[in-house]
């Protein structure tokens, strides 16, 4: 039986660009697995983007809260995000995270 594989979904929500299951050549080109890694416990604290986030989830799960909306982002492992700059939000991880990441 072959492997099924999950395609790949990008969408945008409040601002935030979310892919999920991104190829591996895309991460591959763009040398994902080179950039610096970060990485926090269960916690909720704020956030403002002072550069545009480019990152990719290895681990963890986490709402994103923008500043002035009730309304979440959930990401969590296997997600490849992008969060615009400027952007003030609360981070909410429900679980660890460790994650790739690179600031333009």
């Amino acid at each position: 039986m072959a492997a099924i594989r999950a395609e790949s979904v990008a969408t945008e929500k409040l601002g935030i660009f979310v892919e999920k299951n991104p190829p591996e050549s895309k991460l591959t080109q763009l040398g994902v697995r080179s950039w610096p890694k970060w990485g926090c416990p269960p916690s909720k604290f704020p956030w403002t983007y002072d550069a545009k986030e480019t990152c990719f989830l290895l681990e963890g799960k986490v709402k994103v809260y923008p500043d002035g909306s009730d309304e979440g982002v959930e990401i969590e492992a296997g997600d490849f995000v992008v969060f615009p700059k400027g952007m003030s939000c609360t981070w909410d991880v429900s679980v660890a995270v460790d994650k790739h990441y690179q600031f333009e």
